[in-house]
């Protein structure tokens, strides 16, 4: 998870890596499930760590996309911790 900063103490994606990002997404939903929530096509043809990255860095509406829906999961995973007794 992100170290929280002073600079910026409530930016959760601050001190994160796009390939964090992404790997954590990955590991946690799989790419079928990314393609089908974000509609990117290059995690639904021949999806790989290095082609999704090459894709959102060179695409920042698509980057923003994904950091939308990092901090969605972050929202649900609380939201999963403050259910569990």
């Amino acid at each position: 998870m992100s170290t929280v900063t002073p600079e910026q103490p409530r930016n959760p994606l601050h001190g994160l890596t796009l390939a964090a990002i992404l790997e954590e997404l990955v590991n946690c939903y799989g790419f079928e499930e990314l393609a089908f929530q974000l509609r990117f096509q290059c995690f639904g043809e021949n999806p790989s760590l290095a082609s999704s990255l090459k894709f959102l860095r060179k695409t920042p509406w698509a980057r923003e996309k994904l950091e939308s829906y990092y901090l969605f999961h972050l929202r649900e995973q609380k939201r999963k911790a403050a259910r569990t007794p």
